[in-house]
């Protein structure tokens, strides 16, 4: 069951970090576009359209990777001082009771809004056009990847209730662990303590 979790928290990673890529691709496109614009004086009509779409697919497709390391925004002020069945009671009511409903409804209603899209051959309304259902299609992709990480993330609630304790998850990039990094260095809190004598004695002497 560890191994199915940790893939799906892989599969959802590795979705979150290649549309990431996206972000370099806008940001070249805006900067050649200002160029453009502003120094050679010709703007295109199309790119203001590609500039839309793909910061939707970064936003879209991000989701799954962001529930996946944990890192929604969510009101904290209570919930880190629970227990961890507790905190999985908690998830697991919003999971089911929310976050299911929406995230199916938003699969299963972009996979027809796309599907639609792609009937007529939609364009963007510009002097330049371009096809939009590719882009409406991100929307059920999207949604099938938090659906399949939220279904992960109910499994997690299910065995923290029955363990005690919150299964381990993919490790990606993360805040600074003090205790992790004084594992590392092979350092002990005794050891910090005295360097911090013996640096207030040198001041002292000074």
């Amino acid at each position: 069951m560890q191994k199915l979790l940790l893939f799906v928290d892989k599969v959802s990673t590795f979705a979150g970090r290649f549309f990431s890529w996206s972000i370099i691709g806008l940001t070249f496109l805006i900067s050649w576009e200002v160029f453009s614009r502003y120094v050679l004086n010709t703007p295109h009509a199309w790119v203001l359209d590609v500039q839309i779409m793909l910061y939707g697919i970064l936003f879209m497709l991000a989701g799954a990777y962001t529930l996946a390391h944990g890192g929604h925004v969510r009101g904290d002020v209570l919930y880190g001082f629970f227990a961890p069945r507790t905190q999985a009671t908690i998830d697991l009511v919003l999971y089911v009771v929310f976050f299911l409903p929406g995230i199916f409804a938003l699969t299963y209603a972009g996979w027809i809004y796309a599907n639609e899209s792609l009937a007529i051959h939609e364009q963007t309304f510009s002097p330049d056009p371009l096809p939009l259902y590719p882009f409406k299609f991100m929307i059920p992709v999207a949604g099938f990847f938090l659906l399949m990480q939220g279904i992960v993330e109910i499994l997690r609630c299910i065995i923290c209730l029955r363990d005690g304790a919150w299964p381990s998850r993919t490790e990606d990039v993360e805040e600074v662990d003090v205790d992790k990094l004084k594992q590392m260095v092979n350092v002990k809190d005794e050891d910090i303590a005295e360097l911090d004598q013996y640096v207030v004695k040198q001041e002292a002497k000074s």
